[in-house]
């Protein structure tokens, strides 16, 4: 059960395989593993202590940053992110980054983002899409068409409580809706990166 993997100068963690999209781009729908890691599939959703044992096998000097973004939405689980993430910062004062679809105040029916302030130096939001239709049919969130105004709520907040806030897109949309995507996030104050499909 893969837990921690390492890409380049980052380190991956694996925290769960749940989420409430279904993206068309998903690349757990293409392939079990990221970056020669092995399969990312859970057989069940790590404990702490699984998390903590598997942190010891890994020299944190050797890293750039440590990314929560596996084979699910982290922040399903977003105490556990919370917590493992301020457990790693008693080992070493590292990057954190959370790599997320952005529905976490639906998720858990709260504003969500403050509870980051302190464990999370930085969060990329999937901003998939322009406007809230393009972004039903490529995300496929579980919670409608509610979805996408909650997302860009929650960027909004990520703002203010947390250092580093991006947004990315994946070329899946078409090279219009990317432009509209840029001038909406240009619109909020907050970056935009652009995805090559399972790249």
């Amino acid at each position: 059960m893969t837990l921690l993997y390492p890409i380049e100068n980052s380190l991956y963690v694996n925290i769960t395989n749940l989420c409430c999209c279904k993206c068309v781009f998903c690349v757990r729908d293409i392939t079990d593993s990221v970056g020669g890691s092995d399969s990312l599939w859970l057989d069940h959703e790590p404990t702490m202590d699984e998390l903590k044992a598997e942190l010891e096998k890994f020299n944190l000097d050797d890293y750039e940053e440590v990314v929560f973004c596996g084979y699910g939405e982290p922040l399903m689980r977003i105490n556990e992110v919370i917590e493992f993430a301020n457990y790693i910062k008693t080992k070493k004062n590292i990057k954190i980054r959370i790599n997320t679809n952005g529905l976490s105040d639906l998720i858990h029916k709260k504003k969500t983002a403050v509870l980051l302030k302190d464990a999370i130096d930085a969060v990329s939001i999937s901003l998939n899409a322009p406007n809230e239709e393009v972004y039903l049919k490529v995300a496929k969130p579980a919670f409608g068409i509610k979805s996408f105004d909650a997302m860009l709520n929650f960027a909004k907040d990520c703002k203010t409580y947390i250092k580093e806030v991006c947004f990315s897109v994946v070329d899946e949309i078409s090279e219009q809706e990317i432009q509209q995507s840029q001038e909406l996030a240009n619109s909020l104050g907050i970056p935009l990166r652009v995805r090559v499909k399972n790249g």
